[in-house]
């Protein structure tokens, strides 16, 4: 199911302020929060599908990527891709930061949030990378194009035009917030001056217009290690975004789906196929080739073979990612009944068919009473 569009769950335009969005989001959050909406799953999606919303477009560098490349650009990172930011809640504990302070809860209650105007860590990056199963079996390298946000070469990411610096806002003193005393609570807000960066940038570079990054996409060559699963992920480190103020960039996790396989299926390391074979071999015995991961083997069908009955062969499964060996392969048996038969085919089988015992005498020389007299008999 394709995602909606963030303004639309929100309820808001695309040119609609932070404030008007922080608003809209709360409304929603109060309307379908969990606690008072027990057991109601629909109203607990909503809840999830709004605070991932909020959690993009309340982040000016993660809506511009929304804006340029909509579900894309936040689906390879960030709050849009997979899971829940907890940070988001940051901007609803104002009202606490005074009882915070009080009691030594600021760092939790504020969402630990670090000092506004300091180097700051780039956000991790999530891209969602679909391979074959015999990608998957083997390993391979693939190319892949990740958006993300890159310092300014142009102002080396200080936003500032060149020849010019940054200042600490005079107004916060570098803080980025604002204190105000309601009665004994000291309510923080984000500074009106430098929109709560702490700094202030009087000639802004003209590259990317003071924030610092520009929005660019990134090829990179990604190894896949052989016996890679659906779900599990590759960190690549320091390809996430880059950090704001000269911070330390953050991570790339590369997610893997692989497409399933039209013969094998897979649990863990080992895998499973139905291989159909002739009556006659599983009658009198025989050899038949088997499928497996880029050849085929021989197994040995000992005569009287059940349909249904299952034969290993070890070391033929998947191998493990850690490098720790193979699984093995499972065969399950499954009998073939030819559509058409020759008329020499036909005469052989019926020659069979009055050797065989009958469904009244099974060749011991006891008759067996039918299937519906047996059924009968039991709840009688």
């Amino acid at each position: 199911m394709s995602k909606r569009d963030y303004y639309e769950v929100l309820g808001v335009d695309r040119q609609t302020t932070d404030q008007q969005i922080k608003s809209a989001y709360r409304k929603l959050a109060l309307k379908h929060h969990p606690d008072r909406n027990p057991g109601d799953h629909k109203s607990e999606e909503a809840f999830k599908e709004a605070a991932e919303a909020y959690a993009v477009l309340a982040d000016a560098q993660k809506r511009g990527m929304y804006d340029r490349f909509g579900h894309a650009g936040v689906n390879a990172g960030g709050a849009g891709a997979g899971g829940f930011d907890p940070t988001i809640f940051a901007d609803f504990s104002d009202i606490f930061s005074g009882l915070g302070d009080m009691f030594g809860f600021g760092d939790i209650l504020g969402g630990g949030r670090r000092r506004r105007g300091g180097p700051q860590r780039g956000s991790d990056l999530r891209y969602d990378l679909e391979i074959t199963f015999d990608e998957s079996a083997e390993g391979s390298e693939t190319a892949i194009v990740v958006p993300r946000e890159e310092a300014c070469e142009t102002c080396t990411g200080s936003g500032a035009a060149p020849g010019t610096t940054a200042e600490t806002c005079a107004q916060c003193r570098g803080t980025g917030q604002l204190r105000y005393q309601q009665g004994f609570l000291t309510v923080a807000r984000p500074c009106s001056t430098c929109r709560g960066t702490g700094r202030t940038i009087a000639k802004p570079c003209a590259e990317c217009r003071g924030a610092g990054r520009i929005a660019r996409e990134r090829k990179l060559t990604v190894k896949i290690p052989a016996g890679i699963a659906t779900g599990q992920q590759l960190r690549l480190s320091g390809e996430g975004e880059h950090g704001a103020a000269g911070g330390p960039t953050g991570d790339l996790y590369v997610v893997v789906h692989v497409q399933d396989h039209p013969f094998f299926q897979r649990e863990g390391d080992d895998l499973y196929c139905e291989l159909p074979i002739h009556f006659p071999t599983l009658a009198l015995g025989g050899t038949v080739k088997v499928p497996t991961l880029g050849s085929r083997e021989d197994l040995a069908i000992p005569s009287g073979t059940q349909p249904g009955a299952r034969f290993r062969l070890r070391g033929k499964g998947m191998p493990n990612v850690s490098g720790r060996g193979h699984g093995d392969l499972h065969v399950i048996a499954r009998a073939t009944v030819p559509k058409k038969l020759t008329k020499e085919q036909k005469q052989i089988l019926e020659q069979l068919a009055r050797t065989m015992p009958t469904q009244a005498d099974d060749g011991s020389g006891s008759e067996e009473k039918p299937f519906f007299e047996r059924m009968k008999g039991m709840f009688t």
